[in-house]
């Protein structure tokens, strides 16, 4: 155990993020770090549970509680307490292969399970973790470990966000020669251009990549099945194929008027921001700018959060974010006990600066977009909005029913779409003859990750649909598990 008064004598502490009026001047990260003293202490509050949820995995009520890829958390805590920060790093790297990615853009349903958070705030494990692997990186330990035996064997990785990352790194440690097919032009996937550059530094994949290339893995950008390189080349060329192409296929609204101009998905907004970015610290001005308009996202998860702070960055007239679902409570209600995930009210980042700039929280629960107005030029003008109420119906179901008399107009001359995935695009599925479920996701059972085509797996979102970068890292080094087991008839891999 850390110390087993630890949680008794210290406060819950985060390094603060950076003032909200200068941050939105650039694009860098949010956060700091605390001094290795004060995340000693942080690590000392871990009360080495006798059942730690923290690190369990379940799924419980439709939701992760504790963490997907069974962190040794409260073992990684103690050392970093004790300041044995290198045993504390072996630990972290037992399970997680990009901790730097998780401890900056996961939600951490591993604090939404901690036993310490039934009563009191949660131990800071994402900032613990982050801590552990940053430090690590400052101080050159982090160095590349080639395989020591080639087993002669191919594998074609297609996709490289977290997922395809993940099960890369897994089969190149087991000996084999992987190659990674991308078709956008740089490495990364989600992680490159669906995350924010605040939210992720762009160096920071780049670091973690070129670690993996060193060690043997190769990496091919602007390769795109059916396209740049014929689908039955894949098996000709490759002894296994896994495919972990996401799930990028964007949920519409279908509303009168979603024709005009001026609509655009999220994912297109933020992924154009971020080439522009990098390709020009936004110069060449390809991407969508969001400056002097009012905006309006619809949708109110994380993507959504990051189209705001974009907006913000952009310089924006206003910005409004717009959720159908009710607004979730403060505190835990009784149907949402712990370890569940605790689905209360979360303010992030984008919320913060919106509320600082423009003196309110952006955002409006059970909101209806009813009709996209446009004006003459066909450009989007104006949306009418109403109020609902979730009601049962009939089944039992809860759905969305209007307000009379709840109807409002909101300007707007740039909307951004940020509802959700519906599952992975069908165009490579097709020319492979891969088989989806009910829900358009690859059928491939978990555990196997097997497909209906003998030698080819998949992974991640485009097995699973829309989730946490922690769960694709779980399926990326499950199915290399699996594809070295087709390989070799067994495998070492965890």
């Amino acid at each position: 155990m850390a110390k087993p008064t630890g949680f008794m004598e210290y406060n819950r502490k985060l390094a603060e993020d950076r003032p909200v009026r200068e941050r939105i001047r650039d694009w860098a990260e949010l956060h700091s770090g605390l001094s290795e003293e004060e995340q000693r202490l942080q690590g000392a509050r871990c009360m080495d549970c006798g059942i730690p949820y923290c690190h369990s995995g379940l799924v419980i009520s439709g939701a992760a509680s504790g963490c997907p890829i069974n962190n040794l958390i409260p073992e990684w805590n103690e050392l970093i307490y004790k300041g044995l920060w290198q045993k504390a790093l072996e630990r972290l790297l037992k399970t997680n292969n990009f901790p730097e990615f998780t401890g900056r853009v996961c939600p951490a349903p591993c604090e939404g399970s901690c036993t310490l958070g039934i009563n009191e705030p949660m131990v800071t494990i994402k900032a613990n973790e982050c801590a552990i692997i940053d430090r690590a990186y400052v101080q050159n330990r982090i160095k590349p470990h080639l395989p020591t035996v080639r087993t002669g064997k191919q594998v074609a990785v297609v996709g490289s966000g977290p997922s395809g990352l993940a099960c890369a790194d897994q089969l190149n440690q087991a000996g084999h020669t992987v190659t990674v097919l991308e078709r956008a032009d740089r490495i990364g996937g989600l992680l490159i251009y669906g995350i924010p550059n605040m939210k992720l530094d762009k160096q920071v994949v780049k670091r973690r990549t070129d670690r993996m290339a060193a060690e043997g893995v190769f990496f091919k950008t602007e390769v795109e099945i059916g396209t740049t390189l014929p689908a039955e080349q894949l098996l000709q060329d490759f002894d296994a194929v896994i495919l972990c192409t996401g799930a990028t296929s964007p949920r519409d609204l279908k509303v009168t008027g979603r024709e005009c101009q001026g609509i655009h998905f999220a994912v297109d907004f933020l992924r154009m921001n971020t080439k522009s970015l990098l390709d020009s610290n936004l110069t060449d001005g390809k991407y969508i700018s969001a400056k002097g308009k009012d905006v309006i996202v619809i949708g109110g998860g994380d993507t959504g959060t990051d189209c705001v702070g974009t907006a913000i960055r952009h310089g924006c007239k206003s910005v409004a974010q717009f959720e159908i679902l009710p607004r979730p409570p403060v505190a835990r209600p009784a149907h949402n006990p712990w370890p569940e995930w605790p689905r209360v009210l979360k303010t992030d980042y984008g919320q913060e600066e919106a509320s600082e700039l423009f003196g309110h929280d952006p955002r409006h629960y059970a909101l209806m977009t009813k009709q996209i107005i446009g004006d003459e030029t066909g450009h989007v003008k104006e949306l009418l909005t109403v109020q609902v109420e979730w009601k049962e119906d009939m089944s039992g179901r809860l759905v969305p029913l209007e307000i009379p008399g709840t109807e409002k107009f909101w300007p707007a001359q740039l909307v951004l779409i940020a509802m959700g995935f519906l599952g992975p695009e069908e165009k490579l599925l097709k020319k492979l003859g891969i088989e989806q479920d009910v829900r358009s996701n690859i059928n491939a059972p978990y555990g196997t990750f097997t497909t209906n085509i003998r030698g080819i797996f998949a992974a991640g979102d485009a097995r699973r649909g829309q989730s946490l970068v922690v769960w694709a890292i779980n399926e990326g080094r499950g199915v290399a598990r699996e594809c070295d087991k087709y390989l070799m008839g067994h495998s070492s891999l965890p």
